[in-house]
C-alpha cells in the first residue's frame, strides 16, 4: 500500500480519534448495571460489523479482477442491474460510464464478500440479510479510498472490540476468582457461623443442663430444708415432749419434796416441842432450888415459860389431823423456843452474874494473898540477886559455856558428822551415773533457797512446796529434770546435809550484805525445820561450827594447836592469801547471828499450829543469858550482842516482859562496862552502836519491830 494512502489512513484515524466519537468515555461498571458496553455512543451513521474482513478481502484482489469475475458469473443483483440503465442514460459521457461501471464491480464484489463473510461466521444466515437497501447507498456515497479508511476504521474497532473482550474476560476471570473468594469466605464464614452456632447450642445445652443441675440443687436444698425443719419440728416436739415429761418430774419432785419438806418441818417441830418441855422444866422452881435468884423471878419465868409451851402444843395440834405444819406455824414454834431459851440464857446469865460475884470476892482474896506471897518472893530473889551480883565481882565471869550447852554443842557435831560418813559412797562417787546424781541432787537442794526473796509470800509458799516435796521423796523437777532422794539410798542425807549448808551459807552471804534478808530466809528454814527435824539440827551444827558464838562458845587454844588453825575454828577464812581481815570476819558473824535471830522468832505460817516451835525463843533467851555469864571479847561481842537485840529484841520483849528489861539493865549498867574495858579506841564502833541502843530502848522502855520482818500483808501477795 503506498504510503500516501497510509497517512491519509493514519490522519483519518487521528481525526476519529480527536473527533466527539473517538472521546468517548469507557465505564467498567456498566457490566454490573447490566448495560450494553457502547450505550453511551449515539450511531448516526455506522457500517456493518464485518466491515474490517470485507476490507482485507478487497485489498487482497484488485477491483477489476473481482469486477470481471463478477460479470462473467452472471451473479448480479437484479437490483443493480436495473439500475444501470438508468444510471448509463443519465451519464452523457464515457469516462463517466466507466467509473460507474468500476463502482459497480466494486459494489459486487463487496457484496460477494460480505456473503462470503457471512457464511464464514454463520452457514445458516441469508444472504440476502447483507444486501441491505442501505448498501447500495453507502456505496454510492463512499469512494474506494473512503471505503479503505472505513474498513480501517471498522478493523480498529473491532481490534477494539477484541481488547475489549480480553479486558472483559478478564474483568470476568477476575470477578469469578473474586466470586470464588468471597464464595470460599463466605463458606468459611458459613463454617465459622455453623460452628458458632453450634457453640451457642452447646452453651444453651450446658445453661440447661446447668439451669437442670440448679434446680436439681435447688430442689435438693429444699428437700434438706424441708427434711432440717422436719428435724427442727420434731426436735422442738421432743422438746416439749422432755419439757413436759420433767416438768411432770419437777412436779413429782416438787411434790416430794414437799412432802419431805413436811415431814422435815413436822420432825422439827417436835424437836422444838421437844426442847422447849426440857427447858420449861429448867424453869421449874425445884430446879433452881441451888440457883440463888428470888422466887419472884423463877415464877415469873415459869408462867411464861408454860405459856410459850402451850403455843407449840396448839401448832402440833393442827397438824393431828394428818397435815404438815406450815411455814407459819414454824415461825410461831420457832419464835417460842427463841423466847424460850433467851428466858433460859437470861437465867443463866443472873445466875452467872451472882456467881461471878462470888468469885470475884474469892478472887479479890485470892489476890491479895498472892500479892503477899509474890513480895516475899521478890524480896528473896533481889537478895539472891544480889548475892549473885556479889559472887561475880568477887570470881568475875565464865570464860567458856556451861556444860549443858558444850554437850549439846558436841552432839550436834558429832550428828553432822554421822551424816556426812552416811552418804561418803555418794559424795564421791567412781561412775558417771551417780556423780552426774549427785549434782543433780544438789542443785535441787542448793537452788531454791538461793532464789528466797521478799517478793511476795506465794513465791516463798512455792520454793518451800518444792523443798517439802524433795525432803519427802517425791521428784521434783531441777534443770529441765525430774530428780528424787529416791533414787540413791544415801540421797536423802546429803540434801537434808546441803540443804542446811546452804541456808547457813545465805546467812554468811545473803543476810550480812543485806539485813532484811533474814526474814524470808529464816522462815523457810523454820518451816523445813518443823515439817523436818534433822535438817534444823544440822543447820545448827553448820552454824556452830561456821559461828561458834551463836552456841555461845568461844573455843580455847590447845597445846600444839597451829595458829591458822585456830583461827579457822573462831570462824575466820583462812586461805593461801592469810586470814580475812576483821571486818570481813565481823560482817559474817552478823549476818549468821541475824539469820539465827530470826529463826527462833519465826515459824511457818500454813504450818501445823499444835506442836510447839522447834527451836522457839527460849533459846535466844538462853543464848542471851550465856553470853551475860561469859567474859566479853573486844569487838566481836559487842556486835553480836546488838545484832541479836536489834533483830529478836523486839520478839523477847514481848515474850518475857519484865524479866526482859532486867536484863537489859543487867547489860546497861554491870555487863557493859566490861565490854568497854577489853575494847581499845579503833574497835568502838559496835560499843557505841550498842550503847545507843541500849540507852535508847531503856528510856522509852520500848524496842522497835526489825526493818524487813514479814507482815500479813506480805503473806496475801
Amino acid at each position: 500500500m503506498p504510503a500516501e494512502t497510509m497517512g491519509q489512513r493514519w490522519d483519518v484515524l487521528e481525526a476519529l480519534k480527536n473527533s466527539p466519537k473517538g472521546k468517548i468515555t469507557f465505564d467498567p461498571h456498566w457490566s454490573d448495571r447490566g448495560e450494553h458496553i457502547m450505550a453511551g455512543c449515539k450511531e448516526d451513521i455506522s457500517l456493518s460489523s464485518h466491515s474490517a474482513m470485507i476490507l482485507a478481502r478487497l485489498s487482497s484482489s484488485p477491483l477489476q479482477k473481482s469486477f470481471c469475475m463478477g460479470s462473467s458469473s452472471g451473479d448480479s443483483s437484479p437490483g443493480l442491474s436495473e439500475e444501470t440503465p438508468a444510471s448509463v442514460s443519465s451519464i452523457g459521457s464515457v469516462p463517466d460510464i466507466n467509473a460507474k461501471h468500476n463502482t459497480l464491480s466494486a459494489t459486487l464484489s463487496l457484496k460477494k464478500a460480505v456473503s462470503d463473510v457471512a457464511k464464514d461466521e454463520d452457514p445458516e444466515a441469508d444472504v440476502s440479510e447483507v444486501s441491505s437497501p442501505a448498501l447500495p447507498h453507502a456505496i454510492s456515497l463512499l469512494s474506494p479510498k473512503d471505503m479503505e479508511t472505513a474498513g480501517g476504521i471498522i478493523k480498529a474497532k473491532e481490534e477494539c472490540r477484541e481488547k475489549a473482550k480480553v479486558a472483559l474476560r478478564k474483568r470476568q476471570e477476575m470477578q469469578e476468582k473474586q466470586l470464588a473468594a468471597v464464595a470460599s469466605a463466605e463458606s468459611e464464614q458459613l463454617k465459622r457461623f455453623e460452628e458458632f452456632m453450634e457453640l451457642k447450642q452447646r452453651q444453651e445445652c450446658q445453661v440447661i443442663m446447668d439451669m437442670m443441675d440448679r434446680e436439681t440443687k435447688e430442689s435438693i436444698g429444699r428437700q434438706e430444708k424441708l427434711k432440717e425443719e422436719q428435724r427442727h419440728r420434731m426436735k422442738i416436739l421432743n422438746l416439749r415432749l422432755r419439757e413436759a415429761e420433767q416438768q411432770r418430774l419437777r412436779e413429782a419432785e416438787l411434790e416430794r419434796q414437799r412432802q419431805a419438806e413436811g415431814r422435815e418441818r413436822l420432825r422439827n417441830l417436835n424437836t422444838i416441842q421437844e426442847e422447849i418441855l426440857q427447858l420449861n422444866q429448867l424453869l421449874e422452881p425445884s430446879t433452881q432450888s441451888n440457883s440463888s435468884l428470888p422466887p419472884a423471878s423463877l415464877s415469873s419465868y415459869s408462867t411464861r415459860g408454860n405459856q410459850l409451851c402451850s403455843q407449840v402444843s396448839e401448832v402440833v395440834r393442827k397438824t393431828a389431823e394428818g397435815e404438815f405444819p406450815s411455814m407459819e406455824d414454824m415461825t410461831v414454834a420457832e419464835r417460842a423456843l427463841h423466847e424460850m431459851r433467851a428466858l433460859i440464857r437470861v437465867i443463866q446469865e443472873e445466875v452467872a452474874k451472882v456467881q461471878e460475884k462470888k468469885k470475884r470476892d474469892q478472887e479479890e482474896e485470892e489476890g491479895r494473898r498472892k500479892q503477899a506471897e509474890l513480895q516475899a518472893q521478890q524480896e528473896a530473889q533481889k537478895k539472891a540477886e544480889q548475892s549473885a551480883k556479889e559472887k561475880a565481882q568477887r570470881k568475875g565471869l565464865q570464860n567458856s559455856a556451861e556444860d549443858s550447852t558444850l554437850k549439846w554443842f558436841k552432839e550436834l557435831r558429832d550428828s553432822a558428822a554421822q551424816c556426812t560418813q552416811s552418804f561418803e559412797q555418794l559424795n564421791s562417787p567412781k561412775d558417771t551415773q551417780t556423780k552426774k546424781l549427785k549434782l543433780e541432787l544438789q542443785k535441787a537442794a542448793t537452788i531454791p533457797v538461793s532464789q528466797i526473796a521478799s517478793n511476795s509470800g506465794s513465791q516463798l509458799q512455792e520454793i518451800f512446796d518444792k523443798i517439802d516435796k524433795l525432803l519427802s521423796g517425791r521428784p521434783v523437777v531441777s534443770g529441765g529434770r525430774s530428780v528424787s532422794t529416791s533414787q540413791h539410798p544415801q540421797g536423802l542425807d546429803f540434801v537434808c546435809y546441803k540443804l542446811a549448808e546452804k541456808f547457813v551459807k545465805q546467812g554468811e552471804e545473803e543476810v550480812a550484805s543485806h539485813h532484811e534478808a533474814a526474814f524470808p530466809i529464816a522462815v523457810v528454814a523454820s518451816g523445813v525445820w518443823e515439817l523436818h527435824p534433822r535438817v534444823g539440827d544440822l543447820i545448827l551444827a553448820h552454824l556452830h561450827k561456821k559461828c561458834p558464838y551463836a552456841v555461845p562458845h568461844y573455843p580455847p587454844m590447845k597445846e600444839g594447836t597451829p595458829v591458822e588453825e585456830y583461827q579457822r575454828i573462831l570462824g575466820y577464812r583462812v586461805d593461801d592469801s592469810g586470814v580475812e581481815g576483821q571486818d570481813s570476819f565481823l560482817k559474817r558473824m552478823s549476818g549468821m547471828i541475824r539469820l539465827y535471830a530470826a529463826m527462833i522468832q519465826l515459824r511457818w505460817p500454813y504450818g501445823s499450829k499444835q506442836g510447839s516451835v522447834p527451836h522457839g525463843l527460849n533459846h535466844g533467851w538462853r543464848w542471851l543469858a550465856q553470853m551475860l555469864n561469859m567474859e566479853p571479847l573486844a569487838d566481836i561481842t559487842a556486835t553480836l550482842l546488838f545484832d541479836f537485840l536489834e533483830v529478836c529484841g523486839n520478839a523477847l520483849m514481848k515474850q518475857y516482859q519484865s524479866q526482859f528489861w532486867k536484863l537489859i539493865l543487867l547489860l546497861k549498867e554491870e555487863y557493859f562496862p566490861r565490854i568497854e574495858a577489853v575494847t581499845s579506841s579503833g574497835q568502838m564502833g559496835s560499843v557505841i552502836r550498842l550503847k545507843q541502843f541500849l540507852e535508847t530502848s531503856l528510856q522509852s522502855r520500848q524496842i522497835s519491830p526489825p526493818k524487813g520482818q514479814l507482815t500479813s500483808t506480805f503473806w496475801r501477795s
